[in-house]
Protein backbone atom coordinates (compact mmCIF):
# COMPACT_ATOMS: atom_id res chain seq x y z
CA UNK A 1 0.00 0.00 0.00
CA UNK A 2 1.49 3.29 -1.04
CA UNK A 3 -0.65 6.44 -0.81
CA UNK A 4 -0.25 10.52 -0.23
CA UNK A 5 -2.04 11.91 2.20
CA UNK A 6 -1.78 15.98 2.46
CA UNK A 7 1.32 15.74 1.37
CA UNK A 8 2.69 13.02 3.41
CA UNK A 9 3.73 10.15 1.75
CA UNK A 10 2.98 6.75 3.17
CA UNK A 11 4.27 3.25 2.56
CA UNK A 12 3.02 0.24 4.27
CA UNK A 13 4.95 -2.92 2.83
CA UNK A 14 2.25 -4.96 2.23
CA UNK A 15 4.16 -8.78 2.96
CA UNK A 16 7.96 -7.52 3.88
CA UNK A 17 8.01 -5.67 7.59
CA UNK A 18 4.94 -4.87 10.08
CA UNK A 19 6.05 -1.12 9.22
CA UNK A 20 4.43 1.92 8.12
CA UNK A 21 6.91 4.73 6.68
CA UNK A 22 5.75 8.36 6.48
CA UNK A 23 7.85 11.22 4.56
CA UNK A 24 7.11 14.76 4.36
CA UNK A 25 9.20 17.78 4.11
CA UNK A 26 8.51 20.38 5.89
CA UNK A 27 9.27 24.49 4.87
CA UNK A 28 11.59 25.23 7.87
CA UNK A 29 14.70 24.52 9.07
CA UNK A 30 15.34 21.68 10.85
CA UNK A 31 16.20 23.32 14.53
CA UNK A 32 12.65 24.51 14.53
CA UNK A 33 10.81 21.07 13.12
CA UNK A 34 13.13 19.68 16.51
CA UNK A 35 11.57 21.98 18.92
CA UNK A 36 8.08 21.79 17.33
CA UNK A 37 8.65 17.47 17.73
CA UNK A 38 9.84 18.09 21.62
CA UNK A 39 8.46 20.81 23.44
CA UNK A 40 5.67 20.17 24.77
CA UNK A 41 3.59 22.85 24.63
CA UNK A 42 4.16 22.27 20.65
CA UNK A 43 2.66 19.12 20.91
CA UNK A 44 -0.21 19.49 22.52
CA UNK A 45 -1.28 21.66 19.90
CA UNK A 46 -0.53 19.43 16.63
CA UNK A 47 -0.58 15.89 17.98
CA UNK A 48 -3.46 13.79 16.67
CA UNK A 49 -5.92 14.61 13.78
CA UNK A 50 -8.44 17.51 12.93
CA UNK A 51 -10.59 17.95 16.22
CA UNK A 52 -8.16 16.54 18.77
CA UNK A 53 -7.39 18.09 22.00
CA UNK A 54 -4.18 17.23 24.41
CA UNK A 55 -5.16 18.60 27.85
CA UNK A 56 -2.00 16.38 29.40
CA UNK A 57 1.39 16.57 27.26
CA UNK A 58 4.31 16.31 29.79
CA UNK A 59 7.85 15.52 28.35
CA UNK A 60 11.14 14.45 29.56
CA UNK A 61 13.12 14.45 26.17
CA UNK A 62 16.21 12.07 27.10
CA UNK A 63 16.77 8.44 26.40
CA UNK A 64 14.59 6.82 29.20
CA UNK A 65 12.70 10.26 29.83
CA UNK A 66 8.39 9.63 29.83
CA UNK A 67 6.36 11.26 27.69
CA UNK A 68 2.54 11.65 29.22
CA UNK A 69 -0.33 12.51 27.39
CA UNK A 70 -4.06 12.96 27.00
CA UNK A 71 -5.43 12.79 23.67
CA UNK A 72 -9.13 13.87 23.61
CA UNK A 73 -10.69 13.00 20.42
CA UNK A 74 -13.57 15.14 18.80
CA UNK A 75 -16.37 13.00 20.46
CA UNK A 76 -14.98 13.80 24.05
CA UNK A 77 -13.24 10.62 24.76
CA UNK A 78 -9.65 10.64 26.49
CA UNK A 79 -6.92 8.32 25.73
CA UNK A 80 -4.62 8.16 28.09
CA UNK A 81 -1.07 7.45 26.79
CA UNK A 82 2.68 7.19 28.66
CA UNK A 83 5.73 6.72 26.60
CA UNK A 84 9.56 6.40 27.07
CA UNK A 85 12.01 8.22 24.91
CA UNK A 86 14.49 5.40 23.37
CA UNK A 87 16.46 7.31 21.43
CA UNK A 88 17.07 11.10 21.50
CA UNK A 89 20.26 12.25 19.16
CA UNK A 90 19.32 16.19 18.88
CA UNK A 91 18.25 17.50 15.97
CA UNK A 92 18.16 14.30 13.95
CA UNK A 93 16.56 11.41 15.40
CA UNK A 94 13.77 10.91 18.02
CA UNK A 95 12.38 6.94 19.15
CA UNK A 96 9.58 6.07 21.48
CA UNK A 97 7.71 3.67 22.22
CA UNK A 98 5.16 2.49 24.97
CA UNK A 99 6.15 2.86 28.65
CA UNK A 100 4.41 -0.39 29.54
CA UNK A 101 3.17 -2.31 26.04
CA UNK A 102 -0.37 -2.93 26.52
CA UNK A 103 -3.27 -3.23 24.41
CA UNK A 104 -4.56 -0.45 23.04
CA UNK A 105 -7.97 0.55 21.11
CA UNK A 106 -9.25 -2.51 18.60
CA UNK A 107 -6.69 -4.62 19.72
CA UNK A 108 -3.53 -3.50 18.80
CA UNK A 109 -0.26 -2.28 20.73
CA UNK A 110 1.25 0.63 19.97
CA UNK A 111 4.27 0.77 17.48
CA UNK A 112 7.49 2.18 18.48
CA UNK A 113 7.88 5.48 16.63
CA UNK A 114 11.28 6.81 15.11
CA UNK A 115 11.65 10.48 13.18
CA UNK A 116 14.31 11.52 11.53
CA UNK A 117 15.12 14.71 10.12
CA UNK A 118 17.58 15.37 7.61
CA UNK A 119 18.34 19.24 6.42
CA UNK A 120 17.01 20.11 3.06
CA UNK A 121 18.78 23.85 2.16
CA UNK A 122 16.19 25.76 4.26
CA UNK A 123 13.90 22.66 4.15
CA UNK A 124 13.48 19.60 7.21
CA UNK A 125 13.27 16.21 5.23
CA UNK A 126 10.75 14.29 7.81
CA UNK A 127 10.71 10.45 7.98
CA UNK A 128 8.25 8.97 10.57
CA UNK A 129 8.65 4.66 10.61
CA UNK A 130 6.17 3.02 13.18
CA UNK A 131 7.24 -0.06 13.66
CA UNK A 132 4.65 -2.57 14.51
CA UNK A 133 5.11 -6.27 16.55
CA UNK A 134 3.21 -7.81 13.73
CA UNK A 135 1.85 -7.08 10.13
CA UNK A 136 -1.46 -7.98 11.77
CA UNK A 137 -1.36 -5.32 14.13
CA UNK A 138 -0.14 -2.42 11.53
CA UNK A 139 -2.83 -4.13 9.28
CA UNK A 140 -5.28 -3.43 12.01
CA UNK A 141 -3.53 0.26 13.52
CA UNK A 142 -4.09 1.14 9.03
CA UNK A 143 -7.82 0.18 9.24
CA UNK A 144 -8.27 2.09 12.58
CA UNK A 145 -6.65 5.48 10.24
CA UNK A 146 -3.41 5.68 12.06
CA UNK A 147 -1.74 6.97 8.75
CA UNK A 148 -4.91 9.32 8.38
CA UNK A 149 -4.62 10.67 11.96
CA UNK A 150 -1.03 11.23 11.93
CA UNK A 151 -1.32 13.25 8.30
CA UNK A 152 -3.73 15.41 9.88
CA UNK A 153 -1.48 15.97 12.68
CA UNK A 154 1.08 16.52 10.35
CA UNK A 155 -0.98 19.38 8.90
CA UNK A 156 -1.21 21.14 12.11
CA UNK A 157 2.36 20.91 12.59
CA UNK A 158 3.00 22.43 9.55
CA UNK A 159 1.40 25.36 10.56
CA UNK A 160 3.18 25.81 13.70
CA UNK A 161 7.06 25.69 12.04
CA UNK A 162 5.81 27.71 9.01
CA UNK A 163 4.27 30.38 11.09
CA UNK A 164 7.48 31.06 12.48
Amino acid sequence: MSTNLDRMSVDAPSEREPVIVMHRTFDAPRALVWEALTDPKQVAKWYGGHGFENPVCEMDVRPGGRWRHVMKTPDGTEYPMEYVFVEVVKPERLVWKDAEPRTRVGGHVSPMITVTLEEAGTKTKWKLVARFASLAERDVAIEMGFTRVLSQGAEKFNEIVTAH
